[in-house]
Parts: C-alpha cells; structure tokens; sequence
C-alpha cells in the first residue's frame, strides 16, 4: 500500500479551479518530484494534502487514514511536514527557538535536544548561528533552517515546495544533497520544484502537472529523457 494516495483530487478558488482530477502516489521511501509550470497547481496540492486548503472532491490518504477528517496539526502530529515556498522563517526568534517550534507537539525532551544535534550535523551553519535571529540569515540558510524546523517533527514524509527558488548555485547543490541524505536515513519526500532537471534527476518518480491535470509519469529517468519534458521544461 502506497503511503500517500491522492484520488481524484479537485480544488477551486471560486470559480477558479486550480486542481482537477489529480491522481497520483508516493511509497514508502521514495523522493517522487512534482513539476509543472507556475500556476499549474503545485502548491495548491501540497497545501490540500497539510489540511491548509479544503478539497472540493476527490480523496487523500495517508498510511491508510483520511486526511481529509484530520485538522493541520494532526495530520503533522501523524507525520507529514511542510517547508512551504519562500520559507517563512519566523523572524524575532532564533534558529534554535524555530527549530523549537517545529517540536511544538512532541513532549520527548530528550530526543528532542538529540534531534536539534543532528540537525546540526545536517546544517553546520544554524549551529553557528543557533542563537541568531532567524530573519538576519542569508536565503540559503532561511531554507536550511525551514527544512530543519519541517524535521523536528520527525515526519514520515517530508513535504518541499520550491526549496532552490531564489538560491545561489552552491546553496541549491548543497540542499539537493541534503534532499538525497535525508531519504536514505528514512525520510519518504514528496518535492515540488521549478528546477525540473535537478529534481527528476534525484527522484525515484515524477509526475508532470499541467493547468491542473496530471499529464505525463514515470521514474526520473525517464522524464529526463523525455522529448516533451525536455522541450517544455528543460530547455532542450
């Protein structure tokens, strides 16, 4: 059984429909990459599936739950984290009070200072920087921070929307990395990201959303070599 199972998914804003008969799946360790166009939809299917934004049909399971009955905080409480497009560092409070707020429903207070550790060992620079506020870090650390936050909660997966937007070169190759490390110590990551060609090149699946409709899938290679993703969104 998939892990994460969208069916059918529809969602309006008014008489605008953003999303319309989405279907698609993540199993269970897998990094699966979601690209498109701006205004295809991306955001607005990450958002449906946090709780943040009501479907109008279709279905959303997780590990075999609906989704669809749970509020936001119980569906990260049930393991699914966002680091949401731009970030949204909380400015006035430090790197470690972000980080903080990412454990805001565990009570394990132990592992929650071994946590902040190895998000250290991820992100060198927010242990630099821990008592740093937040809003003072450059874009790429605002990022690695977001990510860092999105862990704390010890998500079963792992939710990306636009992580390289707006970063230098060797910031976007350094998140990527830490994209890959944090699948292979367990973590399964649904990733939406403009930068099509590094996003299928580190997915194990992609799906290709266009105005809102599912239009093409397969694994990453494959997309990448596909002569319709390479014209409409690798620039060959």
């Amino acid at each position: 059984m998939s892990l994460l199972e969208v069916k059918d998914l529809s969602v309006s804003y008014g008489a605008i429909k953003a999303v319309t008969d989405v279907n698609f799946y993540v199993n269970e360790g897998e990094i699966v990459s979601l690209i498109g166009a701006n205004g295809a939809g991306k955001s607005t299917t990450l958002l449906t599936i946090s709780g943040l934004i009501k479907a109008q049909s279709g279905q959303i399971s997780f590990a075999g739950n609906d989704l669809f009955k749970q509020m936001p905080s119980q569906i990260v409480a049930n393991g699914i984290s966002q680091v949401p497009e731009g970030r949204h560092v909380f400015p006035g409070l430090s790197v470690l009070e972000n980080l903080q707020m990412g454990a805001f429903l565990r009570h394990d207070r132990e592992e929650i200072h071994a946590d902040y550790e190895k998000i250290f060992e991820h992100f060198p620079v927010l242990k630099e920087r821990r008592n740093q506020d937040a809003a003072t870090l450059s874009g790429g650390e605002q990022q690695m921070l977001a990510m860092g936050r999105a862990m704390m909660a010890r998500p079963k997966l792992l939710l990306l929307d636009e992580p390289s937007m707006g970063l230098a070169p060797l910031f976007i190759k350094e998140i990527f990395r830490i994209i890959q490390q944090i699948q292979k110590e367990g973590t399964t990551v649904l990733l939406i990201e403009q930068n099509a060609r590094t996003a299928l090149a580190i997915a194990d699946r992609g799906y290709v959303l266009e105005t809102g409709k599912i239009t093409m899938t397969g694994t990453g290679t494959e997309l990448l070599n596909d002569p319709q993703v390479k014209k409409a969104y690798l620039g060959g």
